[in-house]
């Protein structure tokens, strides 16, 4: 029997979609192992958002090869954007590579490892050129796969991505996706709910709606918006053992009263909104093709925090953008400060080809400087986050139990005077477990195993900037 491992860097559509190849192949016969040592397959699911993503994949391509030497009949693959974005590049670059598959192939992928199996060299897989074909064409080409789930394909199983949305249409001048994951497209509503309530009767307790702007969700069929199918996702939870339901990633164009007003009135929908701002500078925002003003953006936070009181809201940002000046940082400095956002992801730009950006700016912010204002924000952050978290100390917060945490599952051995003792051995009654609010705050406490996958209620007794610790009432 042929082993295979996969390793997922990037976004929660790369996770899903890693996952989806995983169940694949394991209906082939294939075995999923833990390490690419042990694997006859390894499949490398890659991002192209930054530079540092794709100089990671290069290295590890690199060490490969001499696996490859030892073992020529072990399968080297590259799939998802970086696939996309650079294919020929990757063969030139690491030979020994045996696969390269697009994001909207990842479908072929068990076909393609049987060809070359059967002695046909290597395969590429790859969506048409976005500008170079017609709209027809490039849509039916680009990404378009969601199977039946496997339970045992899943990281954890009482939580799960479905894909709501394809592609991207926003064209931000400084972003790839949609050069590499293709046109936006919403999902038939009826597919989602039969696949959720599949994944439910798998086990499944937490779902969360994924889309690069999953908040322009329209239902080909009907029309409906995202809260239209919000509502039907209630419904299934209502009627089932789904606990909760989230969606990422927001754009603040759509976040419009009847979404927010669906959040609020929904019960297992959580107050919960991942909305990018990027920069609080109208001059960075227009360059980057953002398609909103910083009061834009502003008063859709007031509007949510209107129309959902206690909501958590996050964010992204970019540091030493094109032409970024002190007074730009600043800028969204004061951004960070006064919108208070449970967190916020933070990166220094990073030029990518084939973008507007990479066409008509000069990466002109020197790379210390990105450094500093990188450093500045997060420190920034991570003050508010801390002042945040800290109002928790004390109150009594519901959870869903995801299972152990990072912490815990680190401490994979323990030593005495004749060596190393598993810890599963020692069979414990109580590990340290890890789940999240409603609101997506991390928390982690002392609990029997028995107790994952369950909903428990915890006293917040310690606090830090992004975890909340705590013990079960």
């Amino acid at each position: 029997m042929l082993s295979f491992h996969i390793e997922t860097v990037g976004c929660q559509m790369n996770a899903l979609d890693s996952e989806l190849v995983a169940a694949a192949l394991l209906r082939e016969g294939f075995l999923c192992v833990d390490s690419p040592k042990k694997a006859d397959i390894v499949l490398f699911n890659t991002c192209s958002i930054r530079q540092h993503a794709e100089d990671k994949i290069y290295s590890a391509l690199g060490r490969l090869k001499f696996a490859k030497q030892h073992n020529p009949n072990k399968i080297i693959g590259v799939i998802g954007c970086m696939a996309q974005k650079d294919n020929q590049e990757i063969f030139r670059r690491a030979s020994h590579v045996d696969l390269v598959v697009g994001p909207g192939q990842i479908a072929l992928i068990p076909e393609l490892i049987h060809r070359i199996q059967r002695g046909e060299g290597p395969q590429i897989e790859l969506s048409l050129d976005r500008k170079a074909h017609s709209r027809h064409e490039v849509e039916s080409s680009f990404e378009s796969y969601d199977p039946l789930r496997e339970a045992q394909a899943r990281h954890n199983p009482y939580l799960s991505y479905v894909r709501a949305m394809f592609g991207c249409n926003q064209f931000c001048s400084y972003c790839i996706v949609p050069l590499v994951r293709g046109p936006e497209r919403s999902r038939e509503a009826e597919e989602i709910l039969a696949e959720s309530a599949l994944l439910v009767e798998q086990g499944c307790r937490e779902i969360t709606l994924i889309g690069q702007t999953v908040s322009k969700y329209q239902d080909p069929s009907s029309g409906a918006r995202l809260s239209g199918l919000l509502e039907r996702m209630n419904d299934l939870a209502e009627r089932t053992s789904l606990e909760r339901i989230r969606f990422v990633t927001s754009h603040p164009n759509s976040m419009t009263p009847d979404l927010l007003q669906a959040v609020r009135d929904l019960p297992f929908v959580m107050p919960y909104f991942h909305i990018p701002a990027q920069s609080g500078s109208n001059a960075q925002l227009k360059k980057m093709n953002r398609g909103y003003t910083i009061e834009k953006y502003r008063e859709a936070l007031a509007q949510i925090r209107e129309t959902v009181p206690g909501a958590s809201i996050t964010s992204d940002f970019i540091v030493g953008f094109c032409g970024e000046t002190e007074e730009d940082f600043d800028a969204t400095m004061r951004l960070v400060e006064e919108s208070r956002f449970k967190n916020s992801y933070i990166f220094k730009f990073s030029p990518r080809e084939g973008t507007k950006a990479f066409e008509l700016y000069e990466d002109d912010v020197p790379e210390e400087v990105k450094r500093r204002r990188n450093n500045d924000l997060l420190a920034l952050q991570n003050r508010i986050s801390e002042e945040d978290s800290a109002t928790f100390l004390g109150k009594n917060v519901e959870i869903l139990v995801e299972g152990e945490s990072k912490s815990a599952r680190k401490i994979a051995h323990t030593a005495d005077s004749d060596g190393l003792i598993s810890l599963e051995s020692l069979a414990p009654s109580t590990i340290q477990l890890t789940g999240r609010t409603p609101c997506d705050r991390i928390v982690v406490f002392d609990g029997a195993p028995n107790l994952v996958g369950t909903m428990q209620n915890i006293r917040i007794t310690k606090t830090s900037a992004f975890t909340l610790f705590g013990e079960v009432l």
